[in-house]
């Protein structure tokens, strides 16, 4: 996967005189770690992107933004919970920044589509950022419009941001999903088209 520190450094840009960096919701990462969650549709494709990513401790695919406490999979893929699927990542600043993974998480999602990702529809499957602080806050949002002004594709951007809540993490046999099975999972994310698609929106990778 390319990165793209242009989009990063604009968006730090605009964050050199914020002194807010409060966290907002959920739980405090561990000692010099920060937390990044994103939701992407399918969270057994959100995870390979970011494994690779020197400064990346973990990936954990789970469930965010929902209102029943430890919601199953069977439960969230039938849309009776609220939760989106996602995934939460544990980094290290000092070796990536959180414009980075921004980077990463909009060349890996469509954008253009509410309540779906690809070929999995409802509103389990949105794409959203769920920003952790303020600071994270401010460059999610500089981030959308940088893209808003300068996407390859005319379509608008729906993408959500919110506040992060609680997230539960998925069963285990989801977590490491492409690596534990990998054929299973190029199927999957071949025949869903997800390659295709972000191929179409943001050109070869």
């Amino acid at each position: 996967m390319r990165t793209y520190p242009v989009l990063g450094l604009l968006v730090i840009s605009g964050l050199l005189t914020l002194g807010v960096t409060g966290p907002v919701s959920g739980g405090a990462p561990e000692a010099g770690l920060a937390k990044a969650t994103f939701a992407g549709g399918c969270f057994w494709c959100m995870e390979p992107p970011y494994d690779k990513l020197e400064g990346v401790v973990s990936t954990t695919s789970g469930y965010t933004d929902g209102h029943k406490p430890n919601p199953t999979y069977q439960e969230v893929s039938a849309g009776s919970t609220g939760h989106a699927e996602s995934v939460e990542i544990l980094y290290d600043p000092t070796k990536i920044s959180y414009a980075e993974l921004l980077d990463v998480f909009w060349r890996n999602i469509d954008p253009t589509t509410p309540d779906r990702q690809f070929c999995d529809k409802g509103n389990q499957y949105r794409a959203a950022i769920y920003y952790h602080n303020r600071e994270q806050q401010q460059l999610a949002e500089q981030s959308k419009q940088v893209l808003e002004n300068s996407k390859p594709f005319q379509q608008p951007i729906v993408t959500q941001i919110a506040a992060a809540t609680e997230f539960y993490p998925a069963e285990a046999y989801h977590q490491d999903f492409y690596q534990n099975n990998p054929l299973r999972y190029k199927l999957y994310r071949y025949a869903c088209g997800r390659d295709q698609r972000l191929e179409e929106l943001w050109g070869k990778s």
